[in-house]
């Protein structure tokens, strides 16, 4: 297929079939991608992984390409010019209105049939990281972290409050520390 039209009509192979994309991004999704990305780009200057945003095609077999909001590669081998071959270590979905339930099922077991170790579902919307992580060929749900709004919070006791995760390790370094707040920074 030309680029140019791939470019115009961008498209996402799922289980051998064409799935156009939603419209262009909507601003929120756009700076949780862009937040998230800026997270792991800091993080891996200098290092051998490498992070990429949302834009660049991920070819993990003949059956499904995909477009995903957020990735990290550790083997450059898999690094192509204009695309990557083969699992990241760890992929990010946004969730989008339109797309939501291919996140969630059909790109879900795609990940996890590849091999992906790590997995984000991100929900602007109610402002929610859920994290599965690969074991034995299976994912898992390893925990689901919310920024609370402000109001929430303070109808808790200081005891609940402090007990509302408000950051959380990446499984793939450990020294990454996310906090939610730098994920939905500017997220109305």
């Amino acid at each position: 297929m030309p680029e140019a039209y791939r470019e115009e009509h961008p498209f996402e192979i799922l289980g051998g079939r064409m799935v156009s994309m939603s419209p262009r991004p909507a601003i929120n999704h756009n700076r949780i991608a862009g937040n998230i990305y800026r997270i792991f780009s800091l993080f891996l200057k200098g290092k051998s992984c490498e992070a990429f945003g949302d834009g660049v095609d991920l070819f993990l077999s003949e059956e499904d390409h995909f477009i995903p909001d957020g990735m990290v590669v550790c083997d450059k081998n898999k690094i192509r010019s204009n695309y990557i071959s083969g699992a990241p270590d760890l992929v990010v979905e946004v969730l989008s209105p339109r797309t939501a339930r291919n996140d969630r099922w059909h790109k879900k077991n795609a990940y996890e049939t590849a091999g992906v170790t790590e997995y984000w579902i991100v929900d602007g919307a109610n402002k929610t990281v859920e994290v599965y992580l690969l074991k034995e060929g299976s994912y898992y749900l390893d925990n689901a972290y919310s920024l609370l709004p402000d109001y929430l919070l303070e109808q808790m006791t200081e005891k609940q409050a402090e007990e509302v995760a408000a950051e959380f390790k990446c499984h793939l370094f450990d020294g990454l520390v996310i906090r939610l707040e730098d994920i939905f920074d500017r997220v109305l």
